[in-house]
């Protein structure tokens, strides 16, 4: 494995990190960022308002944007999914 040191500048080879990362840049991984972040603001909303029925919400909200993203997933529209525009990032 080579080093990173003053006399070689080039950068240290991970075999973990070989692949690129990707990010999620999908419909299916955006919605789903989207819809907790509804979730999330409806939760704080309650937790402000001292009130446990709209936490509860915010977190029912936070628990279905999980499967939205997965539905779409299903779907086709996650990363590299037929009914996305390009199949790699």
């Amino acid at each position: 494995m080579a080093t990173n040191t003053a006399a070689n500048n080039a950068p240290a080879l991970d075999p973990m990190h070989a692949e690129a990362a990707g990010h999620g840049n999908s419909v299916a991984a955006w919605s789903a960022v989207a819809v907790m972040l509804v979730g999330t603001l409806i939760g704080c909303v309650g937790y402000t308002l001292a009130s446990l029925p709209i936490i509860a919400a915010g977190v029912g909200v936070i628990v279905l944007g999980l499967v939205v993203g997965g539905a779409l997933k299903a779907a086709g529209y996650g990363v590299g999914g037929n009914k996305t525009k390009s199949k790699e990032h």
